[in-house]
């Protein structure tokens, strides 16, 4: 059995920070790609950013420069750093990961976490 668990969103102001933090448990033997989504109402999921396993990092137009993504393969963690928020970045992001288990590999979604920016 496999968990990843968000935290970190909340409330902010326009120009603020906040740190989000994605963290898997169970059965892993390793991860692969760890991304991070967001969903606004009425809106499809889309992707923010993507550390692959061999450390290409890519992000979506809109948060180039604003937002960095990281990883702690150590500790099965993944974290978004954003910075200068925007209340265009109001939605619930979801963290994504490709893990491995035994004899095994599948996605898994994290449970999604509100991050609203007031303007």
């Amino acid at each position: 059995q496999v968990q990843l668990v968000e935290s970190g969103g909340g409330l902010v102001q326009a120009g603020g920070s906040l740190r989000l933090t994605c963290a898997a448990s169970g059965s892993i033997s390793s991860i692969g790609d760890m991304a991070w989504y967001r969903q606004a109402p009425g809106k499809q999921r889309d992707m923010v950013a993507i550390f692959t396993r061999s450390g290409t990092i890519n992000y979506a137009d809109s948060v180039k420069g604003r937002f960095t993504i990281s990883r702690d393969n150590a500790k099965n963690t993944a974290y978004l750093q954003m910075n200068s928020l925007k209340p265009e970045d109001t939605a619930v992001y979801y963290c994504n990961m490709y893990i491995h288990g035994s004899t095994w590999a599948r996605d898994y979604w994290g449970q999604g976490t509100q991050v609203t920016v007031s303007s």
